[in-house]
Parts: C-alpha cells; sequence; structure tokens
C-alpha cells in the first residue's frame, strides 16, 4: 500500500541499486529518495543484513558499488540472502546498465578519474568494473539501460517503477516500442515483433507521423491480420500476467519491434497500453527511438557519475 505521497506503508520495501560507475546510480538513488525512500550510500557491506535485522519504519534504498568498503560478489549476494531470510522478502536489485564507451564519453566530459583506474585511462578502470559487476547484472531484478538516457528520464523511469505500488497491482509492467535496427531493448522479457503488418513509412501522408497519430494508428488496424494478432496477444497476456503476479514477479516489460520503431509498434504499443489498462494494471510505456529523436532525449553530458 502507498500513502498519498507514493511511500509504502508497510515498510517492507527494500532497493538496492548499483551499476558501473557513470551510469546513474547517484541520480537513481536521489529519484527514489525523492519517491519517500531512506538514502543509504556507500554502506560497508557487513553493515547491510543489520541495518534489515528489525522491520524498517519506511522504505529504504542501499546504493553498492566495487567502492564500498569490504566489496565482493559473494559477500554482497550472502547479505541479500540474509535480508531475504530476516525479512522474509528479498531486496528488489536494480541495475543500471550502460556499455563501455558511452561510459568513456561521459568521463571525458567530466575528466574525473575512474576509481579502479585513477592512474591509468578510464577505460582501464570500466572494463574492470564491468567485468566484476557481471554477475551482479545478470541477477538484477530490474536492469535499465541509461546509455540514451537523460537524468530526467532516468527519475520518470524509477518513479514509474516505484512510485505507486498500489495501483499497479503488485506488477509494474511496462511497453517499450523499437526498432531492430539499433537492436532489441536490454532488459526486456518478452520481446514481439510486428514487421508483418502493412508499413505506413511507404504511404507518403503518414511518414512524417508517428503511430500516435488517430491517421497512423487507424491504418495500422486496418490490415487484415491486426485484430488477429491483437486478439492472440491480448489472450496470451491475460494468462502470463496473473501467473506472473502470482509468483511474485514484481516487473514485466514487453518489447514491440518494427523496422524504424516509428510506426507499427509505436501504435501498437499505445493499444496494447490502453487495453491493459482498462483491465485495470499499471501500466507505462516507452517509444526509444522517438524519444532518440526528440530534442530534448541527447544525454546530459556527465550524468550521473558519482
Amino acid at each position: 500500500m502507498t500513502t498519498e505521497a507514493g511511500c509504502p506503508e508497510d515498510g517492507q520495501d527494500i532497493v538496492i541499486v548499483s551499476g558501473p560507475a557513470g551510469s546513474g546510480r547517484s541520480t537513481a538513488i536521489r529519484a527514489l529518495e525523492d519517491l519517500g525512500f531512506e538514502a543509504i550510500d556507500n554502506l560497508p557491506l557487513s553493515f547491510l543484513p543489520r541495518l534489515f535485522a528489525e522491520p524498517v519504519a519506511r522504505p529504504v534504498v542501499v546504493g553498492i558499488d566495487p567502492r564500498n568498503r569490504e566489496f565482493a560478489m559473494d559477500r554482497l549476494m550472502q547479505a541479500m540472502a540474509e535480508i531475504a531470510q530476516a525479512g522474509g522478502q528479498a531486496p528488489v536489485l536494480v541495475y543500471l546498465d550502460c556499455d563501455a564507451q558511452t561510459l568513456v564519453q561521459r568521463y571525458s566530459e567530466t575528466r574525473r578519474r575512474h576509481p579502479l583506474s585513477p592512474n591509468e585511462a578510464p577505460l582501464v578502470g570500466i572494463e574492470r568494473e564491468l567485468a566484476l559487476l557481471a554477475p551482479l547484472r545478470e541477477r538484477a531484478d530490474v536492469l535499465i539501460d541509461t546509455r540514451a538516457m537523460t537524468p530526467h528520464e532516468l527519475k520518470a523511469e524509477l518513479s514509474r517503477q516505484f512510485g505507486d505500488e498500489e495501483a499497479r497491482g503488485g506488477l509494474a509492467i511496462t511497453l517499450q516500442s523499437f526498432s531492430y535496427k539499433r537492436g532489441l531493448p536490454r532488459g526486456a522479457d518478452m520481446v514481439i515483433d510486428v514487421r508483418f503488418l502493412k508499413n505506413p513509412h511507404w504511404v507518403a501522408d503518414l511518414r512524417p507521423l508517428d503511430g500516435r497519430d488517430a491517421s497512423v494508428s487507424a491504418f495500422v488496424q486496418a490490415d487484415p491480420d491486426y485484430a488477429g494478432f491483437q486478439a492472440r496477444l491480448d489472450d496470451l497476456l491475460s494468462f502470463l500476467l496473473p501467473a506472473y503476479r502470482a509468483e511474485g514477479k514484481s516487473y514485466f516489460s514487453v518489447g514491440i519491434g518494427c523496422t524504424g520503431g516509428r510506426h507499427r509498434s509505436v501504435a501498437v504499443v499505445e493499444a496494447l497500453a490502453k487495453t491493459l489498462a482498462t483491465k485495470g494494471w499499471q501500466v507505462s510505456i516507452r517509444h526509444r527511438e522517438l524519444e532518440r529523436t526528440a530534442g530534448d532525449a541527447a544525454p546530459i553530458p556527465g550524468m550521473g557519475v558519482a
């Protein structure tokens, strides 16, 4: 349950945020603090189980990275297991993912030294840290790719994930449109290819528009294959989502892809979001390629290098 401020009342939410230096960890911690979480950063790992030995009065976010005193992957995993055993609920591990090239660019813009290579090039430390954190990335409950995100977009994503647990009924659903030319979205639990639908790109009047426009949406839905596809996808999700919620899953991400990520995938995401919302699911939407082409979607130099 949540208070009017969006802060869970049961005091059981424990979120651990990690990721390579420069991926936006400090931004994420501040965002969750704004949502009512008590924020703790760079806590020695030996203190972690003791911190949650007793029930906490408010949700807590803990920042963890290799700069933490006593950091070791096996020690962190053991601490998380002890927290789950003591409280009956495992912490939610949020991993902020980012590729080495983007991290190098961020360090070059801020001219800061990497904590794992203070006397060497930043790339050396970045590669060391990515290798060290690889098991944590595989273990993550929530994986957020921050390479093309501004701090504002990262804050908005965390707000969608953690800001209103009661409304999302225990399962937060994210629908993301994307272009296959730019690769699959990271962290997606399910990926659907809609390139079989007729492409509005080849209609001169529709080409400059995107799938949020009513005329583009109508064109996509007029495809003879659309109705059958929509019905089957609706049936599949109607079966899967309650099952995942019953199993205890908190987050479910669906990627809908087409060639350019502007027309068919966007229209399908918009329609699917409305369908799920009418059934009571809390749904967030992200149109990856539209965000990348928007004027305010360019990453702010040095985001979250801390």
